[in-house]
C-alpha cells in the first residue's frame, strides 16, 4: 500500500506504538491518542500479511493509524497488526513517516518480559540531552537485554535521535498497568498534562477494546484459514 498522508505537519516529535509483548506500545499511544485533541492523517496497511480488519463499536480500527497533535507537534503511529516477520518493512514504514515530515526524534514504546509483578520503566537512546532528562526523573537505562521486533530494526536504521522506552510486563496478554507506567514518563519529560489519577482505570477500558479487537483479528484469521483449506479438500 502506498502511504498518503492527508496533512504533513513539519517537525514533529514521532511515537510508534506497534504490538508487543503486552502491548505496551500499542495501549499507550492508544491511550495518546483518545486522551490529547488529535487528528487522523493516515493510514496503512501491510500487502504481505493476511488481509483483515478490525470493527470496535461500529468503527474500523484500521491495521495501523497515524494521527497527528498541532499542541504538541506530536505524530503517533498506532499499530494493532502484530510485525512478527514484517519488522523491517514495519520499520521503514515509521522512517518514512519520519523522512517526510522532517522528524526531530522517534520515541518507540515497547513492553519486556519479567517475573517481577512491578512495572519499572526503562530506556536506550542515542540522545544525551534526552538521557540526562530521564535519567534526571529516575528512568535507568537498559544495561542488559536482547531488543526484538520493530524497536529493533529502528535502532538499526534509524538515522535521527531514537529513544526507546521500555516497560516491564509479566503477562503475554495487555498489561494496562505497564502502559499506564510508559504514560506517566512520556508525561514528564513531554510535558503532556496527564492527570495521572484516573491513568489505570483509563488504560484498563484500553485493554478491553484491544481485547476485543484481538479476539475478532484473530477469529477472522481462523476463517480465513477454513475457507482455504475448504477450497482445497
Amino acid at each position: 500500500m502506498e502511504l498518503k498522508l492527508t496533512k504533513k505537519p513539519k517537525g514533529p516529535l514521532v511515537i510508534e506504538g506497534f504490538p508487543g509483548f503486552g502491548l505496551v506500545g500499542t495501549i499507550a499511544t492508544e491511550f495518546l491518542i483518545e486522551h490529547l485533541k488529535c487528528e487522523k492523517i493516515g493510514r496503512y496497511y501491510f500487502e504481505d500479511l493476511p488481509a483483515t480488519i478490525a470493527v470496535h463499536n461500529g468503527d474500523i480500527i484500521d491495521p495501523v493509524s497515524i494521527y497527528y497533535n498541532k499542541e504538541y507537534n506530536l505524530v503517533l503511529i498506532h499499530a494493532i497488526t502484530a510485525a512478527a516477520g514484517i519488522e523491517w518493512e514495519a520499520a521503514d514504514l515509521v522512517l518514512d513517516i519520519c523522512k517526510r515530515l522532517e522528524a526531530k526524534e522517534i520515541l518507540s514504546i515497547e513492553g519486556v518480559g519479567s517475573a517481577m509483578a512491578a512495572n519499572r520503566v526503562f530506556y536506550t537512546t542515542s540522545d544525551k540531552k534526552r538521557a540526562s532528562q530521564l535519567t534526571k526523573i529516575g528512568v535507568d537505562a537498559l544495561e542488559e537485554g536482547i531488543i526484538v521486533g520493530v524497536t529493533s530494526s529502528l535502532l538499526m536504521k534509524a538515522d535521527l535521535p531514537i529513544t526507546c522506552i521500555f516497560a516491564e510486563t509479566h503477562s503475554s496478554l495487555p498489561d494496562s498497568k505497564a502502559a499506564a507506567e510508559v504514560i506517566k514518563v512520556l508525561d514528564k519529560i513531554l510535558g503532556l498534562k496527564v492527570d495521572p489519577g484516573p491513568l489505570i482505570d483509563q488504560a484498563e477500558r484500553f485493554e478491553a477494546k484491544l481485547k476485543q479487537i484481538l479476539e475478532q483479528t484473530e477469529l477472522a484469521k481462523e476463517e480465513k484459514d477454513k475457507k482455504q483449506l475448504s477450497y482445497v479438500g
